[in-house]
């Protein structure tokens, strides 16, 4: 257990004494100086009075090992310690620098293991002894605790704890790591851990930031995985150590949880759960989107959701509104995909984070649900569902009066709003403002029995702000069925006739040929040209409001009759102004 001493040495067989590790005090008293059969020893007598559970690794011949020490006479009088100099002996076993006896001693041990050793005279410091401290042919009694064991031709070790289901990359050289540790010695013996910092241990694998055997434990691991490292200390702190926290020649232990990866080189990762059929738009730049987002990081830690907040993202995209790493990941996106996003951080937050949820350097990802998208130029996209079951010679224009029923949802399916819903069909006049600018411009052109199917953008429908039941910068779904038309009449008039009017037209109008016309001689004539097809009333109207509000046009100096000098038919009115203009 001792080394060779020189001559000059003030213990001529010591002179390595205080270079012994790790031996735990106990004193072996009773077992004598005789072998079992009454004659002196003739080997090591090892007792192993504590043996760990488990034991990865046993000393063999050549190994370099740390250890504490006790070591006492037979009447139990100490003669060294390790302890009282606080220093653990840290030595090579098996190449003559302990006495033999110690040498043998330490055969097979394992860390943390604890031995009382009986050592003859012929294995330790034989009939010489050490002057002033070791009398000749004594027997030695140690006491010994292992605390490492390494070889020359150690590598790192690594044991995989846990492995994630699923493993999108592993590290490489040149790679940012995000990982947390604990850190012990080989005994167990805690030296510093991540957790206690609250954040995460970022460097560069492979780039001379971390020891030598860090940087090859660190190799291959997924985001999320676990990780028992073992580092032999020519590949750690070697025989410097470490403040006071790593001794020197220490066999260093890292327990790692790889938290995430990524490269400086690195672009956006895409990844299509979903792709709905029939895709025939995808988004460019310039477009408008609106989706719904979990955003996790690399090792499933949540940041982020839309959902929590049951609305979802609207932005242009490719605008620079949003990290450059969701600008890109958005573009090639159909309506209805869910895609995966993984951001690097130099096109997510970068080294800083933001807030309290996105540590710096943080890989993000992202899954998406792209709801709908358009662009502020796009027009109303019509598509016919089916044409109309006879020929058509007339379509809806601006003006008719049409019914329809109609379907209505947004882009992913959701259902809005249903005529059927109401039982009748809807009713509109076109260009008069009374229904969306979208559906109006896509009811335009129909024929009666014809099925539509119209894509409206916001900017043609309930714009930013939405509407009762529809969310801001929604595109909207629509599909109609024309169940009828009537011919709508020109800007401004409330009747026409459908040939020329009576010559004398107040004599028709005057029942009673009393010179003035009252609301119910002017009722009764209108609605008995209508009756007769002479003429029609503007459509969509309630008739009795219409010839009401025609009489009161008529009725010029509002004192409930019209006289001949105020009847004027509207295209006199018109002539006239058309006169006065020029």
């Amino acid at each position: 257990m001792f080394p060779a001493v020189s001559p000059s040495h003030t213990f001529p067989r010591l002179p390595l004494l205080q270079l012994l590790l790790l031996l735990v005090q106990a004193v072996v008293r009773g077992l004598g100086r005789a072998s079992p059969a009454g004659g002196p020893l003739e080997d090591v007598v090892i007792e192993r009075y504590h043996i760990p559970k488990t034991c990865p690794r046993e000393v063999q011949m050549g190994d370099f090992v740390r250890y504490h020490y006790n070591g006492t006479f037979e009447d139990g009088k100490k003669f060294d310690s390790s302890y009282d100099r606080s220093t653990l002996v840290a030595i090579v076993v098996g190449v003559g620098r302990l006495i033999t006896g110690m040498d043998r001693g330490l055969m097979g041990m394992c860390v943390n293991e604890r031995r009382r050793l009986i050592v003859p005279p012929h294995l330790g410091y034989g009939s010489i002894g050490v002057a002033g401290l070791i009398p000749p042919d004594a027997t030695l009694y140690f006491d010994v605790v292992l605390l490492d064991v390494w070889n020359k031709a150690d590598t790192v070790q690594v044991s995989t704890l846990l492995h994630p289901a699923h493993c999108p990359r592993t590290v490489q050289d040149s790679d940012f790591v995000r990982y947390h540790y604990n850190g012990t010695l080989l005994d167990g013996t805690a030296f510093d851990t991540s957790y206690s910092r609250d954040g995460t241990y970022d460097t560069y694998v492979g780039s001379g930031w971390l020891i030598k055997g860090m940087d090859q434990g660190l190799l291959g691991m997924c985001p999320g995985e676990r990780r028992k490292i073992i580092i032999p200390p020519f590949l750690a702190y070697g025989e410097k150590g470490y403040g006071t926290v790593i001794p020197p020649q220490a066999s260093l232990v890292f327990h790692v949880l790889l938290i995430d990866v990524h490269n400086p080189k690195d672009t956006v990762q895409l990844e299509t759960l979903e792709l709905p059929p029939g895709c025939i738009r995808r988004a460019v730049a310039g477009d408008f989107m609106r989706y719904h987002y979990n955003g996790s990081l690399m090792d499933g830690t949540p940041f982020d959701s839309s959902y929590s907040r049951n609305h979802t993202y609207n932005t242009y995209v490719g605008q620079g509104y949003i990290i450059p790493g969701m600008d890109q990941g958005l573009q090639g996106a159909c309506i209805g995909e869910r895609r995966r996003i993984t951001i690097p951080p130099h096109l997510a937050y970068g080294e800083n984070g933001t807030g309290d949820k996105i540590p710096g350097s943080a890989v993000l990802i992202f899954d998406v649900h792209i709801i709908d998208f358009h662009n502020p130029a796009d027009p109303v996209e019509i598509k016919i569902l089916s044409p109309p079951p006879e020929t058509c010679n007339e379509t809806a224009k601006p003006g008719d009066f049409v019914r329809y029923h109609y379907n209505c949802s947004l882009l992913d399916g959701t259902k809005l709003f249903s005529s059927h819903d109401y039982g009748d069909p809807q009713e509109a006049t076109l260009g008069a403002n009374k229904v969306i600018e979208g559906l109006d411009t896509g009811l335009q052109g129909m024929c009666v029995g014809e099925r539509r199917q119209l894509v409206v953008p916001p900017h043609l429908a309930h714009g930013e702000s939405g509407a009762r039941g529809v969310p801001g910068s929604a595109v909207l779904l629509f599909e109609v069925e024309l169940v009828s038309r009537e011919e709508g009449l020109p800007t401004g008039y409330l009747f026409v006739w459908h040939e020329d009017p009576p010559v004398n037209l107040f004599e028709g109008l005057d029942l009673n040929k009393d010179g003035e016309v009252p609301p119910e001689e002017f009722s009764t004539f209108i609605k008995a040209q209508v009756s007769e097809g002479k003429g029609r009333l503007m459509p969509g109207q309630d008739p009795e409001k219409t010839i009401a509000d025609m009489f009161q046009n008529q009725d010029r100096n509002q004192d409930g009759k019209i006289t001949v000098e105020e009847l004027k038919l509207k295209s006199d009115e018109d002539q006239e102004r058309v006169h006065e203009e020029l």
